[in-house]
Order: structure tokens, then sequence, then C-alpha cells
């Protein structure tokens, strides 16, 4: 009997490296459900990126460990393919905004069975001016904090790590003059911080991206954070974001398939944690239902 292959490529210093001491088990589930197992550890950045795009036709899986960077180039090797096959992920970063979005269990033994007994969940991509990203494309204040904040900091404290450093960082905030259009909407006004996303969380913390959010709707949630002209304003912010109460005019929350930013300066953004490069002009926009994640069964229903 001719048995079905599986491309495990994995991240071995994502989070505390702990996946160094659950492959053993990892691998075994892999093969006791019938899965002839190729491992690649990534050796550099980007590397997963590229063994996916390469190599991926010759499997009929392909599951990764790492957090959400590397699941981030996991997804973007597989779109730029023409035959897609079926992504497992096995979280294993500080944050794994996405995994929680997909409801994939945080035992990496648990996660590594479902990645190869789960059922096809088709998911929404994001574009980026031709870059993908599989949950979050932001700007602004806190969206440096994922790649400024070093490694041994965020295995130490967590998804805290973040809030630290974007603490430190709210004296200083730039703010940007933007133009926004969506549909037949025009927004014009100076933010400090904007997300566009496809996720029920953003840097661990759940529901802060919207209500009644659903990941294969081809729809993204916007949010938009103006500057804030005084400490009350500023206060008000904090409070709306900490409540999770959109009841500020100084934050703008709507849901498109597509937007566009005309930005007066270079602003850096940042997809799925990682640095995006800097653009005055973006466009972004919804790719439906583009690839297919293992999940549950009950992510179905």
């Amino acid at each position: 009997m001719r048995k079905e292959k599986l491309l495990f490529v994995f991240n071995p210093y994502s989070g505390k490296g702990l996946i160094k001491n659950k492959l053993l088990e990892i691998v075994d589930q892999f093969v006791k459900n019938g899965y002839e197992v190729t491992i690649h550890p990534t050796q550099r950045p980007q590397d997963a990126l590229e063994q996916v795009e390469k190599y991926a036709g010759k499997y009929s899986l392909v599951v990764c460990s790492g957090g959400d960077g590397t699941l981030d180039e996991v997804v973007s090797g597989m779109m730029r393919r023409d035959k897609k096959v079926p992504i497992g992920y096995i979280p294993s970063g500080s944050t794994n905004d996405f995994a929680s979005s997909l409801k994939i269990p945080k035992n990496m033994e648990k996660a590594a069975q479902l990645a190869v007994s789960g059922v096809p969940f088709a998911c929404d991509v994001g574009n980026f001016n031709g870059e993908y990203f599989v949950y979050i494309a932001a700007f602004g204040l806190f969206t440096d904090v994922s790649y400024a904040t070093r490694q041994e900091r965020k295995n130490r404290i967590g998804h805290f790590a973040y809030i630290l450093e974007g603490v430190k960082r709210i004296p200083a905030a730039q703010p940007y003059h933007l133009q926004i259009s969506y549909g037949d909407q025009q927004i014009e006004d100076e933010f400090i911080y904007g997300m566009v996303t496809n996720s029920v969380s953003a840097g661990g913390f759940r529901n802060i991206t919207g209500k009644n959010v659903k990941l294969n709707d081809g729809i993204f949630e916007v949010t938009l954070i103006r500057m804030p002209k005084n400490p009350i304003e500023l206060n008000e912010i904090i409070g709306s974001l900490t409540n999770l109460i959109d009841n500020t005019d100084l934050i703008y929350t709507f849901k498109t398939d597509c937007l566009k930013v005309k930005a007066s300066e270079e602003i850096a953004w940042t997809l799925d944690g990682e640095y995006g490069g800097k653009h005055t002009d973006a466009t972004i926009s919804a790719e439906k239902q583009a690839v297919e994640m293992i999940v549950s069964s009950k992510m179905q229903g």
C-alpha cells in the first residue's frame, strides 16, 4: 500500500524551542496516521517559504510548526503555487494569534494529531501590494514591537512583552496623514495606528479585532486609531481598547474586502508580526478561501 507523503517544516527556535523535546512524539503521530514524513528544520528567514513554494507539490499535506511568522512563510509559499495542498499547523510561538482563531490546541502533540486527522477549512489570505499575509497587516504605534522585542524576552513573558515595549513608545507616537478609500467611502485623517485583520485576536488579545469575525467570508476587519490631541483623548482610546467597546469617534472600525491607503510619507508596515517594508501607497485585499488549513470538524460547524 502506497503511503501518503507529508512535508514537516518547523522553526527550531520558535517560542522556547520546546519543539525539540516534542519532535519524536510529533513525527510518531504522523507515521501512525499512515504518512511518510520528510522533515525540514528552517535554516534562515524565508527558508520555509522557499521549501513550500518549490516542493509542496510532491506531498499531499504540509505541516508547519513555529510562530505566526513561520505560518506566514508557509502560506505565502503555498500562495505562489498553482497546485496547492492543505496545511496543518502546530503552534510553538509566543503568541500564535491565528492558531487561536482556528481553534488549534496549544498542546503540540494534540495539534500534531489534529494536523493529520482534522478536516480542511478554506480560509482567506490577505494580499498586500502583491505580498501575502495570513491574519494581520498593521502600521504605526505597537506594530514593530513584535520584531523589535528580543526573542528571549518574548519567550520569558509571552505577549506581555508586546505591551511593555509598546507603552514605552506612546510619548513618541508619530502621526501619519492618510487618505483611505474602501467601497464608496473616503477617510482622511491623522492616525497613529491601523490594522487590517482576519483573526479573532491580535497580539494575544482576543476580540480586539471586532465582532462576528469569520475567516472565510472574504471580508477583513479594519481598525484605525486617530492621533489623540491631549491626555484625555489618549485615555479615551486606551479605555476603549482595554474594555473592547467601540464608543469613541477617535477609532474608526469597519469591514471591507479591499482598501487603499495613501500616505504623505513612507510608513513601515508589519505583516503577521514581521517587517513588511515601507510604503506610501498600499492596496490591501482579501483573497477569499485561498488556502486550506486543517482544523477540527467543530471549526467547520
